[in-house]
């Protein structure tokens, strides 16, 4: 009589000798009932030892089917009894033992009995991959096995955030990839790596584009820096190349420019206008601004003093001695103040041509400014903003 033990046996050492579990089960070599009952045949302890009537090999041929049944069973039921996908992160530390613990949720008990069946007999202890995969409803034990141990994982979608500092990139890319935030900070902030990409630590946040991108969950902080270059040469095409190239700036200074346009409104749709306030400043030359005109931007003040929450900036704060303090020297600050949105850089390259050189939020709060020509009609924009904000108590 074959115990169920002895079958499950029999079934796993088939499978070796099909595939070896190691390339996971071809469909095409459907050959796994000639070898059971080519096993069951020389089993001398179990069928036809001493026996050679005919209804014996009738019933080693019913043993036969029950086995294959038992199998498919046991191995080829649906794995997951939700109706919704579910995903499995296996990261450097898993074991056998917490990708049980992980799948418990979604499988049946004879599902998950079978899977470390196919573990234990796949040699799967020594060939943990780590990644993200996915188990559908209706997939079988042995395709969810096939797929965890060949590292057939699925991609996630990791939207680059448009932040103000390295570490809260790091942070925030972290949360989505397997990957720690630490060893990513220390590579963007390393001269050397940035120089790999042809950066330094002030502009390698330009290397950013803030979209979304498909991207494995396991990826090193090597490839994932690779792909971002690949990226931003997709981003910075030919067309985008010369109309920066037109500006006399590069697509690093663009894209710095671009960072404080951001900062100074979200309106997209007043982006252009702020952004040829800007380039005026910066281009202009006369006996007054030999080198062009401070940007005397906001932001870079925030930026230079790390304090993001300023709502008003007093003289006191100009005095600051920091390469971003935009009102002590003239020319961009040394690098992007924040990963810039796709709008802002493309404001930058589609700037509205004017002759406005000064702008002051509007005294209605409504995220939007009064631009000016002449330094006078900008106090008096000036003296509006500032009599609004003290009327509200904003300090």
């Amino acid at each position: 009589m074959l115990n169920f033990k002895y079958i499950i046996h029999i079934v796993c050492y088939s499978c070796k000798y099909i595939k070896k579990l190691k390339y996971g089960y071809n469909k095409s070599e459907l050959i796994l009932p000639f070898n059971l009952f080519h096993i069951l045949l020389q089993t001398k302890p179990i069928i036809m030892k001493q026996k050679k009537n005919r209804r014996y090999v009738y019933g080693a041929a019913a043993c036969l089917v029950a086995i294959i049944a038992l199998a498919g069973l046991y191995f080829f039921t649906p794995f997951n009894n939700q109706d919704d996908t579910y995903y499995i992160y296996i990261d450097r530390d898993d074991t056998m033992d917490s990708i049980y613990h992980k799948l418990e949720p979604i499988a049946s008990s004879h599902a998950l009995h079978a899977m470390k069946t196919l573990m234990r007999h796949g040699s799967y202890k020594d060939h943990v991959r780590t990644g993200r995969y996915a188990i559908r409803p209706g997939e079988t034990t042995f395709t969810i096995f096939r797929r965890i141990k060949n590292g057939l994982q699925e991609p996630v979608n990791l939207t680059i955030p448009s932040v103000r500092t390295l570490d809260r990139l790091a942070a925030e890319v972290s949360k989505r990839l397997m990957m720690d935030s630490t060893e990513l900070y220390k590579a963007l902030t390393d001269n050397k790596i940035c120089a790999k990409y042809g950066y330094d630590t002030a502009t390698i946040a330009a290397m950013f584009i803030p979209n979304t991108y498909d991207i494995y969950w396991n990826t090193t902080v090597d490839n994932f820096l690779d792909r971002m270059k690949k990226e931003n040469g997709k981003f910075w095409n030919a067309e985008r190349r010369q109309k920066a190239k037109a500006m006399n700036l590069t697509p690093i200074e663009v894209t710095t420019l671009a960072s404080i346009i951001d900062e100074e409104t979200a309106n997209n749709a007043e982006k252009p206008m702020v952004a040829g306030m800007y380039y005026n400043r910066l281009m202009l030359r006369d006996k007054e601004y030999p080198q062009g005109m401070p940007l005397q931007a906001d932001p870079t003040i925030k930026f230079a003093w790390k304090d993001f929450g300023l709502r008003r900036i007093y003289h006191k704060l100009l005095t600051i001695d920091s390469p971003y303090n935009t009102y002590k020297y003239p020319g961009l600050p040394p690098g992007p103040i924040r990963i810039p949105s796709i709008a802002g850089i493309d404001a930058v390259l589609n700037h509205e041509k004017h002759n406005y050189l000064y702008m002051c939020a509007k005294e209605d709060f409504s995220g939007t400014h009064n631009f000016a020509r002449t330094y006078q009609e900008h106090l008096r924009n000036a003296a509006r903003y500032a009599k609004a904000l003290n009327e509200r108590g904003i300090k």
